[in-house]
């Protein structure tokens, strides 16, 4: 199966949802929240550097758990219509 090329909307919407990762994990350990969420160190790098901009929807409700922001704040930003971290909940 051949992958298609990002579009810039794609590129752009992981770089919003890795800011926001970032933002939510705070000074924690990477590690650490990887571990809680189930997933690897490398790959919540890559989320947060926005290298995988279109994540399974697993990865995300397990990340969203591990750093307590709701999915639909996670999902309003990968739209770009997020509500600033600080404004919600």
């Amino acid at each position: 199966m051949v992958r298609q090329p990002l579009t810039p909307e794609q590129i752009e919407a992981g770089r919003r949802l890795g800011a926001l990762l970032r933002r939510a994990r705070g000074d924690r350990d990477p590690v650490d929240v990887a571990r809680s969420a189930g997933i690897s160190p490398e790959t919540l790098r890559k989320l947060e550097t926005g290298r995988l901009p279109s994540p399974g929807f697993g990865t995300i409700v397990c990340l969203a758990e591990a750093l307590g922001v709701p999915v639909q704040e996670l999902a309003e930003t990968w739209r770009g219509s997020e509500v600033p971290l600080e404004a919600a909940g």
